[in-house]
């Protein structure tokens, strides 16, 4: 259950994040896959995380102090064709950074758009992920674009091409930020995440 979230900081490195011992829960996707809208759907803060019309906004880590006991991290998104090379490279490696060297990142949710088949830029990423040991779930956002059938093909569609390379399935989630799908699966599956952590913590 989340009861505050509150904004603690922006960063453009990894060297900035915040240096304690509160976990982290990362959010990432493409640009414009609706990460923003539902991080302010999951906090029920709205106008925590900016919404925006133009995709890409996000440029920077952004951590989100919650219940005063973890961190929520808004990534950039990647893959976003209208910025520059150079500006890209930057998210790249922003990203990259915090994902593969950051300590305190404990499980990362990569958003994909339930509208749309596999993205190769989405499964790349997945990959990588995979051959670097990170812990990750999959949220499928805009669930309520789709009919139930529809979004339960889109899902087996995921799983399937993502069987191709993986023996076991991450976790995923389905997801509306308008109708606020999803929220309950995703604040409960953190929470288990959360005190598996803290039962490590204290061995």
């Amino acid at each position: 259950m989340i009861t505050k979230a509150v904004f603690k900081c922006s960063s453009e490195r990894i060297s900035q994040v915040p240096k304690d011992n509160l976990p982290d829960i990362a959010f990432i996707g493409r640009s414009n896959v609706g990460k923003s809208s539902l991080i302010n759907m999951l906090t029920r803060h709205h106008g925590l995380a900016k919404v925006s019309s133009t995709p890409g906004k996000t440029r920077l880590i952004n951590h989100f102090t919650i219940n005063d006991s973890w961190y929520l991290v808004d990534l950039p998104g990647y893959g976003y064709a209208r910025t520059s090379k150079s500006t890209r490279g930057g998210f790249a490696k922003i990203i990259t950074d915090y994902v593969f060297k950051c300590e305190k990142m404990h499980f990362l949710f990569v958003l994909v758009d339930s509208r749309l088949a596999p993205q190769r830029i989405d499964l790349d990423f997945i990959e990588q992920l995979g051959m670097n040991g990170v812990p990750f779930g999959i949220i499928f956002t805009k669930a309520d674009k789709l009919s139930k059938t529809q979004l339960q093909r889109s899902i087996s569609t995921y799983q399937q091409t993502l069987l191709q390379q993986w023996e076991e399935l991450p976790p995923m989630f389905a997801s509306s930020s308008e109708k606020g799908t999803g929220r309950d699966e995703i604040i409960g599956y953190i929470e288990e995440i959360l005190n598996n952590f803290s039962k490590y913590s204290e061995k």
